[in-house]
């Protein structure tokens, strides 16, 4: 593959104005808190084209919660899979629906309009109107076309959940060796789940593209566990989870060694906060929770426009704006989950493939994924979203 290497064949993808390229073009129903997702959900329902999220924030909130809930909700307007965005707020929120649109519009050139559910009058009146901007904003989506794009533009979350013991030997290797080759061909990739680096980090820390970028994964580390001691609490409590201990995980330690494979080797060279969007492209790190909803919810925030996600015991998980790719080693939940899962990659502990040609085969799907092929989870409208708070979870 060479640096040349488009998205497919058809040579697709959604070039925005600010220069990103997006693999899907949705037009965004957002609330601008819990009280509005429903309303969004109806809008949703009632236009074809539009994704919506249900979120559980918004309100009664301390300033670092309002903080995180704004980078969440912004992001996911800016994500270059978005065309457009209508804003749905209830009125007394900690952030109105006009404030939230006005931040979108001053960040980016994208259509937006936003409507306050107390303001128009109650659910039915404020659907009506959203429903209409909406639709309207859905035909001049469909007036862009796809233009040709590079494997450079790829933004690809690397996440996994429900990990078992095929995990570190067999899907995360794999998926490490598919990020490696992003890498190589110009493009990005983003791992997060801080938690699950703990015990194994000073190994992560080697990667880190500069002595400033080492010390940065040491002290995400460092400070997750403060931040629970303090609450009098320890991260081992709840990593590695019920579902990893049968899965055959004994330690955390065990967990993050199998959980940084997934990176793969090259450079980092960025450390973002949580939901932050980055300022490099290559290898990066964000400091998340290792809860994988949460985690994804950030990384879709940070700007990812693909996820690919491992995992040894199954998830049906999925996003509203970012196609999930499920990927596992473990030959049982492969067949017992099928509806869920994308990639088989349990040859390797037959021997059957090396972790080379399984990180190729990903990659192809992440290309044809890119180019348009609907994920498992795209298909069943899965879209579950957390987000983080103060008080983080593990």
């Amino acid at each position: 593959m060479g640096k040349n290497y488009v998205f497919c064949r058809a040579s697709l993808g959604f070039k925005r104005k600010d220069g990103s390229v997006g693999v899907r073009n949705h037009v965004l129903i957002l609330p601008s808190c819990a009280c509005a997702s429903e309303t969004c959900r109806v809008v949703a329902s009632q236009v074809l084209g539009t994704k919506n999220v249900i979120i559980n924030v918004g309100c009664s909130d301390v300033t670092a919660n309002t903080e995180m809930t704004q980078r969440v909700l912004t992001g996911f307007a800016l994500n270059a899979n978005v065309f457009g965005v209508v804003v749905i707020g209830l009125g007394c929120e900690t952030v109105g629906h006009r404030e939230l649109a006005e931040k979108i519009r001053m960040l980016s050139d994208k259509p937006v309009v936003s409507f306050g559910i107390q303001e128009e009058g109650g659910t039915i009146k404020t659907a009506a109107l959203a429903v209409e901007a909406a639709r309207k904003m859905v035909e001049e989506a469909s007036k862009l076309q796809k233009v040709e794009c590079d494997a450079s533009d790829l933004f690809v979350a690397i996440e996994c959940g429900g990990s078992d013991a095929t995990s570190g030997i067999a899907s995360n290797p794999a998926v490490g060796s598919m990020a490696d080759k992003i890498y190589d061909l110009g493009g990005t990739t983003m791992m997060s789940e801080t938690v699950e680096f703990i015990g194994a980090e000073h190994v992560l820390a080697k990667r880190g593209e500069t002595p400033e970028i080492h010390d940065q994964i040491i002290r995400i580390c460092e400070e997750y566990e403060k931040h629970l001691a303090l609450a009098g609490q320890d991260c081992r409590s709840g990593q590695p989870t019920p579902g990893n201990k049968v899965g055959g995980l004994s330690t955390i330690e065990e967990k993050s060694l199998g959980c940084i494979h997934k990176g793969g080797i090259r450079p980092v060279s960025e450390v973002l906060q949580e939901a932050a969007r980055p300022t490099k492209k290559g290898a990066l790190i964000m400091d998340t929770p290792g809860y994988d909803i949460s985690s994804v919810t950030s990384m879709v925030a940070g700007g990812a426009t693909i996820v690919v996600f491992t995992t040894g015991r199954g998830t049906p998980t999925g996003h509203a704006l970012a196609p999930v790719i499920k990927v596992t080693g473990n030959p049982l939940t492969a067949e017992r989950m099928k509806d869920n899962m994308d990639i088989d990659v349990s040859g390797i502990l037959e021997g059957e493939e090396t972790i080379n040609q399984a990180g190729e085969r990903i990659l192809k799907e992440v290309l044809e994924v890119a180019g348009g092929k609907v994920t498992k989870a795209e298909a069943l409208g899965f879209s579950d979203i957390a987000v983080d708070h103060v008080c983080r979870y593990i």
